[in-house]
């Protein structure tokens, strides 16, 4: 079943890249620069052979969780229902995956990978966070207590990935009212962009609702034009740099001198951005230093009438 997915989705992956390739040429729009596609290859290439490696072991410990589920007799039952069941649950778990990946900073150092190309194509959904099958499976554990087995967590995340591969683009708009329940190429543009009030927002892979419910979702606004790429660019295109220039900033920072054990742990766990001196801010504190500069506008603004 897989393989059949993969002979299905490979060539039409090939088909809307060449044909965003021809648009972006066409109205030259500037999407595409060899650069940074290739280092989106070769992250989708690293990310494929961790996954071929760890498939194994997501199978087995999903599995074995599932099969002394309560429920696992349940779903066997009822496969129409169980298909829905297990799409709501691996959509539901993959939200927090990715919310961990923007709250933790260890994790975000995988997951940055994804955030770090500039310009924004299609072959940006191809560009993973590389390291991410080594601990993918444990956020998938909650689906496996209620009974769903890991070839189909693993299969329908591969499907909803699928849909996740055509909100890379620019070249769709916004899609009225299915904006309000799915995750659209608008509401992903949002995800990736570096813009201070977009940090952190629109999480889900599929349904949008997670965000909407967990306080996560900020719409695209034509007055805040979405820029992409990580809020401090990388040193280089190199390969090396793409994947490994946050390890190489944690590294930095768990070298300064003077910092006591909770320093040290807040650096490798609390959200990106956190310093023990101020130095440098979380999302959520760039936004409040915003909302704060904002106001104190404002207020000028108002004496100056």
């Amino acid at each position: 079943m897989e393989r059949i997915f993969t002979l299905i989705t490979t060539p039409t992956y090939i088909f809307f890249i060449l044909l965003e390739l021809y648009i972006s040429h066409r109205e030259r729009l500037g999407l595409y620069n060899f650069k940074e596609t290739k280092n989106s290859l070769l992250l989708g290439l690293g990310g494929m052979v961790v996954d071929i490696l760890m498939k194994g072991v997501t199978f087995f410990i999903l599995d074995g969780i599932a099969m002394h589920s309560p429920f696992w007799g349940f779903w066997q039952e009822h496969p129409v229902v169980a298909w829905v069941g297990v799409f709501i649950a691996q959509d539901f778990c993959f939200y927090w995956l990715h919310r961990a990946e923007h709250y933790c900073r260890i994790l975000w150092a995988v997951h940055s990978n994804h955030h770090s190309a500039e310009l924004y194509n299609f072959t940006v959904a191809l560009r993973s966070s590389m390291f991410q099958p080594l601990y993918r499976y444990l956020f998938y554990i909650p689906a496996a207590m209620v009974g769903f087995d890991g070839i189909h967590i693993m299969f329908i995340y591969a499907v909803n990935q699928a849909y996740q591969f055509f909100l890379h683009t620019e070249t769709v708009g916004k899609l009225g009212v299915f904006e309000k329940f799915f995750v659209t190429p608008s509401h992903h543009r949002v995800h990736h962009a570096s813009n201070i009030a977009y940090l952190d927002k629109n999480m889900g892979q599929v349904l949008i609702i997670w965000d909407k419910l967990f306080g996560t979702y900020a719409e695209e606004k034509e007055e805040d034009p979405t820029r992409f790429g990580l809020t401090k660019p990388l040193p280089s295109q190199r390969f090396v740099d793409v994947a490994f220039d946050e390890w190489k900033k944690i590294g930095h920072d768990l070298r300064r001198p003077g910092l006591s054990w909770k320093d040290r742990f807040n650096y490798l766990f609390a959200p990106p951005g956190w310093s023990h001196d101020g130095s440098t801010l979380t999302s959520s504190q760039l936004r409040k230093e915003m909302e704060q500069e904002s106001v104190s506008a404002g207020v000028l603004h108002s004496r100056a009438d």
